[in-house]
């Protein structure tokens, strides 16, 4: 019970100082240290030309905007042009300029000489790369106060808001190592989590996990897609160029695979069976609209582009409509993933606002997806860790009562049987000897027939608890049907199986429960065998039966013990025999 409280005490610290921690990295991640910067910006319209858009900078006819909050530049035509105005200052360190987030699309910087340098997250020339960002270094001899024009080019892709900073190189690759190690931690986090739970989908051949191993992969490509993660550090250059399509397909098998999850890990058969259907709808469909969106087919692929953000969105609401139903049911594991889901449907929502413009300075909403990944993470393997302790649990309850008889709660008739056939060989190599005793109630049926069946079920209560509690704990007691017990001894001679079946039959004596109106008590008669070379179980029993039997002819109320020679020499005597208290 203690190691229960630690673990329930442990689980609770872990869940709560996690956040805490990624809290503090998100502090660190974007504390500013940059120089400040002014910004405008505008549309690229048909034969503008850099001097002709530094030109109207200068004279104010751009839109300005703040260049350290979030700001969306729309790249669906022909792009945008941004102008940033660093303010004056006296140090000649090289700097760097870096926009985050890292968007899908390129993005070119024009110099005084009209030369241009173009970055994506996909290009591997470049010889400066910032990792979950785009990072242009400029020159020493570039003036300090000379404004540097950019150009978003059209992009296919959906645009995304970015802020600026500019940093002298040592603090940026400080910024730089910090955002790294946070990403590759989390990546890690969730990786390792979806790796062990495929490791216990293959032992287990449970389904549920190998779903959340393929729902935590695809949020890890999503992240690592949204990032830039893939091309740098993990250099994956054979994906460029195809980043927009992995992002889409990782995005919609991720829900798929969440609904497949959530379908098995809250039990929506049992508690939420009207859900069930549109939940595993859900994880049908959204392979399909993968489908169409990769058929090449340009009316298929509009309507998979059309089709996919609102099932998305549906499809989040739907998933966390079932869980909270499940959970509010009965369903234990459904609140695991409330915990871990809906954290990030909410920052999902946060940084689909900032499209709209809203919440411009929350620039730390997309680290925070990766932190909250990682979270969702450990908080999903923690339930599943819950979930297969409570089926283990409700397997070995389940054990148990099958194991059990329903009304003295001994073995039953099956399970004793299984637990003597071990026995027996266990002792047959450890060479111990074993005794089989078969007893049986006298007068049980007059009991019945007299008192009715409710007082012989009382008094077969009473008598398998004396029995239970004069045996040790390592003997095996069943009940063999109706009044019939047997008891198997390890480690015992003759002798001192005697002497406990003896006491035995004086303790159910002294229970001094009437059998009828004449002072007729209920006793026991006990038959004892003796393990001997090549017997079976079947065979023990079957002698200590004939002996139990002899003691039925005999007075009953005392214990025999089968003798093999008797039996060979055709005929059955009582040389061992002690008489029990009673009649």
């Amino acid at each position: 019970m203690r190691d229960v409280f630690f673990f329930k005490g442990w689980r609770r610290g872990l869940l709560a100082a996690v956040p805490m921690a990624w809290m503090l990295w998100f502090s660190l991640l974007h504390a500013g240290t940059g120089a400040p910067l002014h910004g405008a910006w505008r549309e690229v319209a048909r034969g503008d030309a850099p001097a002709q858009i530094l030109n109207a900078f200068r004279h104010g006819t751009l839109k300005a905007f703040n260049p350290a909050m979030l700001q969306l530049f729309p790249r669906d035509a022909m792009g945008s042009w941004v102008v940033l105005q660093p303010e004056p200052s006296h140090t000649d360190e090289e700097r760097v300029l870096s926009i985050y987030p890292a968007p899908l699309g390129a993005i070119s910087l024009y110099d005084d000489q009209g030369a241009v340098r173009t970055l994506a997250l996909d290009d591997f020339t470049a010889h400066l790369h910032g990792h979950g960002r785009l990072a242009f270094r400029l020159a020493v001899d570039r003036g300090q106060a000379v404004p540097i024009l950019l150009k978003f080019e059209a992009s296919g892709s959906m645009s995304a808001p970015e802020r600026f900073e500019l940093q002298n190189l040592d603090d940026f690759l400080q910024a730089d190592a910090n955002w790294l190690t946070f990403a590759t931690a989390c990546f890690a986090v969730m990786v390792a989590m979806a790796l062990m739970a495929l490791c216990f989908a293959l032992m287990l051949r449970d389904m549920t996990f190998a779903w959340y191993t393929g729902y935590m992969l695809c949020y890890v490509i999503v992240q690592s897609v949204q990032t830039g993660f893939l091309f740098h550090p993990l250099g994956l250059s054979w994906l460029a160029g195809s980043e927009l399509l992995v992002g889409i397909s990782a995005t919609a098998l991720s829900v798929s695979f969440a609904s497949l999850f959530v379908a098995r890990f809250c039990d929506l058969p049992r508690y939420a069976p009207l859900l069930r259907a549109p939940v595993v709808a859900l994880g049908i469909g959204m392979p399909l609209i993968v489908l169409l969106r990769c058929s090449q087919i340009a009316e298929l692929v509009e309507m998979a582009r059309v089709l996919v953000n609102p099932v998305l969105i549906l499809g989040a609401l739907l998933l966390l409509f079932s869980a909270l139903i499940a959970g509010i049911r009965g369903s234990r594991p459904a609140w695991f993933f409330l915990l871990g889901w809906t954290p990030l449907l909410v920052l999902t929502a946060m940084t689909s606002a900032q499209v709209t413009g809203a919440l411009p300075t929350l620039d730390w909403l997309n680290d925070a997806s990766i932190g909250m990944g990682a979270f969702e993470a450990i908080v999903l393997s923690l339930g599943l860790a819950d979930r297969a302790l409570t089926m283990r649990r409700d397997r070995d309850s389940v054990r148990v009562l099958a194991d059990r008889d329903a009304l003295t709660n001994l073995f039953n008739r099956r399970a004793w049987t299984e637990a003597a056939h071990r026995m027996l060989a266990e002792g047959m190599e450890q060479n111990q000897p074993i005794a089989l005793l078969f007893l049986d109630l006298d007068h049980f049926k007059v009991l019945n027939d007299r008192q009715g069946h409710a007082a012989g079920d009382r008094a077969l209560v009473a008598v398998s608890e004396v029995l239970n509690n004069e045996l040790r704990p390592n003997d095996l007691l069943g009940r063999y049907g109706g009044e019939e017990f047997v008891a198997m001894l390890y480690g015992v001679n003759e002798e001192q199986s005697l002497q406990v079946a003896t006491r035995l039959c004086r303790r159910v004596h002294r229970l001094e429960i009437a059998v009828d109106q004449n002072d007729l008590l209920l006793s026991i008669s006990i038959g004892l065998a003796m393990r001997s070379l090549g017997d079976t179980l079947e065979s023990l029993i079957e002698r200590a039966d004939q002996a139990m039997y002899y003691v039925k002819l005999n007075g009953r109320n005392h214990v025999h013990a089968f003798e093999r020679r008797a039996e060979m020499h055709g005929k059955y005597q009582r040389p061992h025999s002690n008489q029990g208290h009673g009649r």
